[in-house]
């Protein structure tokens, strides 16, 4: 794509088709239905206020975990889908696989009818496009029996919208070895599998994603950079990493003063996707993660990126075909 005279750079990424492959959807919700969520629950949201100021790992889950807090009725759920499909139509994505954390939601809400929750969801998602799919993350900290149930839950819903699970949480405290019989499990019910790692933990944490849970993506993946020979079996054998700056700086996952690792991770030969993580809760957006790439790289990285996420995503062959026409022709 050339971009010509007085074609900005913000115009070309605003019309470039963008794909979620790492968005958490409760990490979506608008901070003022939030609030108006939040206040129902009887937790006041000063007015005027950043609802979702944090500083540190440690913090932002603790807002994460707020936001999971205030989501309480299938209701809430479709609501949080509704708005999010409204936003991402509006930055021209055209795909999704969005991760969600029943367990959370379990765990917060007990009495909380979890299958009746995600059909709300997935009843707002299948209205017309963009099309998306729904990857549920096993929690780490809630340990193996947890995770074992997400699993039965994700196969339920396999042919209605459900197309894998992941692995997200405290990945120092609790490796990836705990959940090997889990993925199996998954993999064994036709399920994909991805994985946070290399976010918390150290390169370890990304070959342990690859060589033990057998992960056909790996969430974040920053710290792959500190072994040589990570690096290189990520390129070796095509695992894509989803990335996100924002996140990566606010966390501490990545340092803010320096460019982010996904431009020498790409430079190595690893497949790259650029994502928002949790873009309500993170401040950002898919459009202004694309920028952040394009901007530093240029607009051929960044294309190059989405062909990946294309490339990587679940989808199905004739929907993939589809969509890297729609690129090309963008």
């Amino acid at each position: 794509m050339h971009i010509a005279e007085g074609y900005s750079l913000d115009a070309a990424v605003h019309a470039l088709p963008k794909l979620h492959l790492h968005c958490h959807l409760e990490g979506t919700l608008r901070p003022q239905t939030y609030a108006q969520l939040a206040d129902g629950a009887g937790a006041k949201v000063a007015s005027g206020e950043n609802p979702y100021a944090f500083d540190g790992f440690p913090a932002f889950l603790k807002v994460f975990m707020a936001v999971c807090r205030s989501l309480r009725t299938p209701g809430d759920y479709a609501r949080l889908a509704r708005e999010f499909v409204l936003d991402a139509r509006a930055q021209n994505v055209v795909y999704g696989e969005l991760f969600v954390s029943p367990s959370v939601w379990r765990f917060f809400h007990p009495e909380l009818d979890v299958a009746a929750a995600l059909e709300a969801i997935l009843h707002e998602l299948r209205d017309g496009t963009p099309t998306f799919s729904l990857i549920l993350d096993v929690t780490r900290n809630l340990g193996p029996q947890s995770a074992m149930g997400t699993v039965e839950l994700a196969a339920s819903f396999r042919d209605r919208g459900v197309v894998g699970i992941g692995l997200g949480g405290d990945e120092a405290q609790f490796p990836a070895e705990l959940f090997a019989g889990v993925f199996a499990a998954a993999r064994a019910a036709d399920l994909h599998t991805v994985a946070h790692a290399g976010e918390a933990a150290g390169p370890q944490s990304v070959r342990a994603a690859v060589e033990v849970l057998h992960a056909q993506r790996i969430g974040h993946g920053v710290r792959a950079l500190e072994d040589a020979g990570v690096v290189a079996m990520l390129a070796e054998r095509g695992i894509a990493l989803e990335m996100c700056p924002t996140s990566n700086f606010l966390t501490g996952a990545a340092d803010p003063d320096r460019p982010h690792p996904i431009f020498a991770l790409a430079q190595a030969g690893v497949p790259v996707i650029v994502d928002a993580d949790d873009p309500a809760l993170f401040g950002t957006s898919i459009e202004a993660e694309y920028r952040y790439v394009a901007r530093r790289a240029g607009i051929g990285m960044l294309r190059s990126c989405i062909a990946t996420a294309i490339d990587k995503s679940f989808a199905a062959p004739k929907k993939k075909e589809a969509l890297q026409a729609a690129l090309a022709g963008a």
